[in-house]
């Protein structure tokens, strides 16, 4: 295993991540804790 097949793995390895991470954040069940996030500058500090 030479330093080539381990970048090619690397790189396989941080697109799956990158497609996990894009799952994540565009899923239905997650879409209530984002809204409530975007809302929190405009909560009332009283």
């Amino acid at each position: 295993m030479d330093i080539n097949t381990l970048r090619g793995l690397a790189t396989v390895f941080a697109m799956i991540a990158f497609i996990g991470v894009c799952i994540w954040a565009y899923s239905k069940k997650r879409k209530a804790d984002f809204d409530e996030a975007a809302n929190l500058p405009f909560a009332d500090d009283d």
